[in-house]
């Protein structure tokens, strides 16, 4: 897992090396796709999840921003602080896609490895 979060997080940071802050979250997103998927790794973009409450399936709208070899939740923002509303969003999508590793990126930062986040389950 600590392999594939790294490949991730470079990809990142290539994408953020030649874009800088500043531009919208989709921009960072269709090149961290092109990025992650030259690295022969498969990506689903806006994965849909659903909320299932006891017998329940409510699809309420969640989207997983980027759902990386069906493990990993990436969760992209370009804000001028991560808020404990962005962790908590990130811990929900863990929880309900039962993945066990997420990050969240924010691209809104001079270096991005001040704008990396990882949480485990």
């Amino acid at each position: 897992m600590n392999k594939l979060t790294e490949q991730i997080i470079g990809a990142a940071i290539e994408v953020h090396r030649h874009l800088g802050p500043g531009l919208l979250e989709s921009a960072y997103e269709t090149c961290l796709v092109y990025e992650l998927e030259k690295l022969g790794l498969r990506v689903e973009r806006q994965k849909a999840l659903p909320l299932v409450y006891k017998e329940i399936r409510l699809e309420q709208g969640y989207r997983i921003d980027l759902l990386v070899e069906n493990k990993v939740v990436v969760e992209l923002k370009v804000v001028e602080h991560i808020l404990p509303v962005h962790e908590a969003q990130v811990l929900s999508y863990l929880k309900l896609s039962g993945c066990k590793v997420g990050l969240l990126l924010n691209f809104q930062v001079k270096l991005l490895k001040n704008g990396v986040r990882r949480f485990v389950m």
